[in-house]
Order: C-alpha cells, then sequence, then structure tokens
C-alpha cells in the first residue's frame, strides 16, 4: 500500500481514531459524565462513516436538472394537443389514434436518447445515508440529554457522579440494612 492510498482514505482514518477514542473513554472512565462524552465521541464517528460511504466525487443531489425537465415538459404538451384532437373528432378516431401512437413513439424515443446523453453525464450521490444521520443525531441529543439528566438525579441523591464510590454507597447501605 503506497502512502497516496494511506493519505486517500484519511476520512476513514480520522473515523477510526474518534472511534477508539470514545471507546477508551467509555471503558476507562469511571466518572458517568465523562462516560456520556465519551458515547458522543463514538456516535460521532459512526456518523462521519456513514456520511463519508455516502458521498460520490462529483456527485449530485438526485434532483432532475432544468434541461431535462423541460424536455420532458415540452413532449408532454405535444402527446396533450393528440388527446384533445381525438376526442373533438370522434368520426377519424381511427386515424387520430394511429397518429398519436406514431407521436408517442417518437416522443419516448426522443426522451430516452435525449434523457440518456443527459443522465450519462450526471453522477447523482446518495441522500440516504445523509437523511439518516440527521436522524441518528436527533436520536442522539435526545440519548444525551436523557443521560445528563439522570446523571444530575444520581448526584443528588448520592453525592457523587463517580460509578465506584456510587457502588461503595449503595454496598455500605445494604450492610447497614442486613445489621439492623
Amino acid at each position: 500500500m503506497t502512502l497516496d492510498e494511506v493519505f486517500g482514505l484519511y476520512n476513514y482514518w480520522v473515523v477510526i481514531c474518534l472511534m477508539m477514542t470514545g471507546f477508551y473513554i467509555v471503558i476507562a472512565r469511571k466518572n458517568m459524565i465523562k462516560t456520556v462524552i465519551g458515547l458522543n465521541i463514538f456516535q460521532t464517528s459512526v456518523v462521519l462513516l456513514y456520511i463519508t460511504m455516502g458521498k460520490v466525487t462529483g456527485g449530485t443531489a438526485p434532483i432532475i436538472p432544468p434541461e431535462i425537465a423541460a424536455a420532458q415538459n415540452d413532449h408532454h404538451g405535444h402527446v396533450d394537443e393528440h388527446v384533445q384532437h381525438i376526442e373533438q373528432t370522434t368520426e377519424q378516431l381511427q386515424h387520430a389514434h394511429e397518429a398519436v401512437s406514431e407521436t408517442v413513439h417518437e416522443v419516448a424515443s426522443e426522451t430516452a436518447g435525449h434523457g440518456a446523453e443527459l443522465s450519462a453525464e450526471l453522477i447523482y450521490s446518495n441522500p440516504l445515508p445523509s437523511v439518516l444521520m440527521l436522524t441518528a443525531i436527533v436520536v442522539g441529543i435526545a440519548t444525551t440529554a436523557l443521560a445528563l439528566a439522570l446523571i444530575v438525579r444520581i448526584g443528588e441523591d448520592y453525592g457523587t457522579v463517580e460509578e465506584d464510590e456510587i457502588q461503595s454507597i449503595n454496598r455500605q447501605e445494604r450492610r447497614n440494612k442486613r445489621a439492623s
């Protein structure tokens, strides 16, 4: 693997570093607030991973360009004119039907060729990873807010947010209950 290939994967290296940092903070720290911060760092790395995978170099949002939309509207207008002509001239129904069929085939072949030329030039990025990550961010914020609210309540009851101290307080209370 060359140096250019390694640096070409820069986004993935950032994701791995953030993920391992968040994981280390969750495991190594006994402070509940630091644990929540570690989980948020870990979540950020996952969001970056999905966004990185969803990005296409040179890609654009999947929106129909105005040129293609205008071409399609022009062709639909021609078909509508033929349909109105059919309604007005019921005596010539068979002839009008043949004319409409020919026009529709011509329009379809023109549109297919024109659309293929323009769509060959366009590269679309997939919006799904970004949309899913927006949802994940909202859920992460709500979860963080709930966790911090619980930590505040635990801090009020125990006077600390260190897991080791809370466990020792709980053990001491159980011993006192058994003794009395």
